[in-house]
């Protein structure tokens, strides 16, 4: 006999969780599907949402791959179309792995910055050489 509360994972609670993320979210009024939603409707919390999700016996983390993907697709839809607020679709993509890439050009349009050929003694005379050492020595005079 197994102690503790029964469990609510039930075969009707998982028909439920995937009419949500089959499109249930639209019903239920959410803009997109997501795991707080789909923890409302099917009356469990969003942690443990999570915990079912890792539990390699359940079937929950397909359900919950379902939602992200479908928020995922429907966020860039909405933030592309301009349907959805901007900074919020912002946020929500980050969750999603996407980021705001920021390229910096070190360079300059006159090629000012441009870095100057170092000087490759391998490649001089040795005339030339003598004469650098010359100068050199001048120059401490």
């Amino acid at each position: 006999m197994e102690k503790g509360r029964p469990t609510l994972y039930t075969p009707e609670l998982i028909e439920k969780a995937w009419n949500y993320a089959k499109g249930g979210w639209i019903r239920s009024g959410d803009q997109v599907p997501s795991v707080a939603g789909l923890a409302c409707e099917i009356g469990i919390t969003r942690e443990t949402c999570y915990a079912w999700a890792k539990d390699e016996t359940k079937i929950f983390s397909d359900i919950l791959g379902l939602i992200a993907q479908t928020q995922e697709r429907m966020l860039i839809n909405g933030g592309l179309s301009g349907q959805f607020n901007s900074p919020i679709t912002k946020v929500m993509l980050g969750r999603h792995g996407y980021t705001e890439a920021v390229k910096a050009d070190h360079t300059s349009s006159d090629g000012s910055m441009t870095p100057k050929a170092a000087l490759d003694v391998s490649k001089l005379s040795t005339e030339a050489l003598k004469e650098i050492v010359a100068a050199a020595g001048e120059a401490e005079e």
